[in-house]
């Protein structure tokens, strides 16, 4: 396959910007010194240099070696000869020969070499390892170039940054032992950007089987291991390739990359397809808002579904590839992509980001900040003005002089997982797993998982849940259960409070809270709800209705609960309520109940002023007098503290 072959088909591969670049730099390199030089003064050397421009040409690599060599052996100080053999063997990745034949050309001249032989020296030393030598060759050259190519001088000093940081990195190793994830997911084929829901039961990933990408996934058995990979869906999987994709927390989502499709704008474009039941629906081009004649994949969706990041070499850009976001409207559309700006993208590539559930950490690769060569896996924060923090190197031996890219971190934030060829590998590119270091974790998370029911009829209800972030006021989860199954998972990271309600047509909304300042991290909330059919003698405690200390005015963090009640009163014109305050048995009775019904009343003020007829509505006041708990704990007391209503006719 050709380079333009390659990067067109490419869905996911690091390598579609660096094998383009390095394809290019070597070979027009190679080209203008072989026009310029001086033709060795042994005429069976020259020939055999000429055969090798030839062999070049073609791409014909193993035969233009052989010619080189032919010609050093006929003229062992040709330096040219050296200096192309050098870049051929770099074009090859076979470093250690590339680097013994730029020493041989500069032993030839000394100090009086081109100066760009000590940068091609200098790149082959960064890729092997040798940071102290790759260092003084690209100073040397920084020093010594005449030329006035600022794309050279800015690579230069990157590459002299990297030297510096990976000569400290190396004597601070982190703890780093991948674990294969074995034969369940394994094969002699390429697995590569596993991605796992956010109870970590279920795997996708991709694999190439005979040139083709395809989605799998394996599932969590009953004693932790994995199930044997199966084809994802005959209606995502086609004889295109698809791959470098993003499943949503909750496992409903599936975002990924589809290439040289009938409905394609560019190369590669972003899809997405819903989960309906067992199966999934039909995927769909997410549209020329987000996709253009570019190349677009990698995407990586927020936990709360409104933002996918994605990778795209599209106009407009810092670099080759940058990273990009888009934002989910309250139109219900994609907006139009935002660079991630210089606090993540450089001049060079980023690619493969990763939005941990947690929403505040994102990971991703790149060869623009400094790093022990290559493409490295770094990682960002999002801090409390909206901006990304600067980007930490992971560090050494995670990153190496290698290629390191396509992290994924898990839910509980504990490991990460990657995929790389590794001797205890099955064949190709395997997927496996590493314990994460502690500074490069994400922030603790849980989640509330749960079935939707009929209370009546216990079969299962499509449903409309909802999680919002009281002190934030941001809606942290917003979708429909499935009617087949009822099932949700809404992803809550530690730290603050969350309003969770429950809606389905025709039935009483379901009220919750969860205070997660000092929840367990990973013990996830497992709930069974049961919704009632609206019906005269419904009751329902507003348990997102809040007040301060013997206080009647509303505070803003019951906006969400109002609507949900406002809202169930105007799609149910005849209905009537009657709306309850109760309290505990702490203090005087008669301030009690003058405060429930002051409670009460404020509630049904907030309907009234919001267009609902004040003959549906009525208010009362019980005080202490109806408790659900008892009042000799805290927690009892709490409980008894609250709102509710009461249907009153239909």
């Amino acid at each position: 396959m050709d380079i333009h072959t390659f990067l067109k088909n490419c869905t996911h591969n690091f390598a579609c910007s660096g094998k383009m670049f390095l394809f290019i730099l070597v070979i027009s390199i190679a080209t203008v010194k072989a026009a310029r030089a001086q033709e060795s003064t042994v005429r069976k050397a020259q020939q055999n240099f000429e055969s090798a421009q030839k062999s070049l040409q073609h791409k014909d690599y193993e035969t233009a070696i052989k010619s080189l060599d032919d010609a050093l052996e006929a003229d062992p100080a040709f330096q040219l000869a050296f200096v192309q053999l050098g870049d051929v063997y770099r074009l090859k990745r076979e470093f250690k020969k590339a680097k013994s034949s730029y020493l041989k050309a500069i032993a030839i001249s000394g100090a009086g070499t081109e100066a760009r032989v000590y940068y091609s020296l200098g790149d082959v030393e960064l890729k092997s390892a040798d940071y102290e030598n790759a260092g003084k060759h690209f100073r040397f050259f920084k020093e010594n170039y005449k030329g006035k190519d600022q794309d050279l001088l800015m690579r230069t000093n990157k590459y002299i940054l990297d030297c510096d940081f990976s000569a400290t990195a190396l004597k601070h190793p982190e703890t780093y032992r991948p674990v294969n994830l074995g034969n369940a997911i394994n094969t002699k084929d390429r697995e590569y950007f596993p991605a796992l829901t956010a109870d970590g039961s279920s795997l996708i990933f991709s694999r190439t089987v005979n040139g083709n990408e395809d989605f799998y996934v394996s599932h969590r058995t009953a004693d932790k291991q994995w199930s044997a990979a199966v084809p994802m869906s005959d209606k995502i999987n086609t004889a295109q390739n698809e791959g470098a994709q993003s499943i949503s927390p909750d496992g409903m989502y599936l975002f990924f990359t589809g290439c040289n499709r009938e409905d394609g704008l560019g190369s590669c474009d972003l899809y997405v397809s819903h989960k309906n039941g067992k199966d999934w629906d039909k995927p769909f081009n997410l549209g020329p808002t987000v996709n253009s004649g570019s190349w677009e994949s990698q995407p990586a969706v927020t936990p709360d579904g409104s933002t996918l990041y994605f990778v795209s070499n599209r106009p407009g850009g810092l670099g080759g590839y940058d990273i990009w976001k888009t934002t989910f409207n309250s139109e219900g559309e994609w907006g139009k992509p935002e660079n991630l700006g210089p606090g993540i993208n450089t001049p060079f590539d980023e690619t493969t980001p990763f939005i941990h559930p947690d929403g505040k950490t994102l990971y991703f690769s790149s060869n623009g900040w400094p790093g022990l060569g290559g493409m490295d896996i770094f990682y960002s924060r999002l801090q409390e003005n909206g901006k990304w923090g600067k980007p930490t190197n992971i560090g050494y031996p995670i990153n190496t002089f290698s290629e390191e890219t396509g992290l994924m971190v898990t839910p509980d934030g504990s490991q990460g997982m990657f995929s790389s060829v590794l001797k205890d590998g099955y064949g190709d590119m395997d997927i496996y797993s590493f314990d994460l270091p502690a500074a490069a974790k994400p922030l603790p998370i849980t989640y509330v998982k749960g079935i939707v029911r009929d209370k009546e009829t216990h079969n299962f209800l499509e449903a409309n849940v909802q999680v919002v972030n009281l002190k934030t006021k941001e809606s942290k989860f917003n979708d429909f259960t499935s009617k087949d199954n009822g099932e949700f998972l809404a992803v809550m990271p530690l730290g603050s409070a969350y309003a969770f309600n429950a809606i389905a047509d025709g039935y009483l909304f379901y009220s919750d809270n969860f205070e997660l300042s000092t929840a367990t991290p990973g013990k996830p909330y497992v709930l069974e709800i049961y919704l009632e059919k609206l019906k005269p003698g419904g009751n329902v405690i507003l348990r997102n209705i809040f007040f301060d200390t013997n206080k009647f005015e509303l505070l803003p963090a019951s906006v969400t609960e109002l609507t949900n009640l406002l809202q169930l009163l105007q799609a149910n014109t005849t209905t009537g309520i009657e709306i309850q305050g109760h309290t505990d048995n702490v203090g005087n009775a008669t301030d009690n109940q003058k405060l429930s019904f002051q409670r009460a009343k404020a509630v049904y003020d907030y309907l009234v002023n919001h267009k609902i007829e004040a003959g549906r509505l009525r208010f009362k006041g019980f005080g202490p007098t109806v408790p659900v708990a008892k009042n000799d704990t805290a927690e009892g007391r709490q409980k008894n503290r609250r709102t509710s209503f009461l249907i009153t006719k239909i």
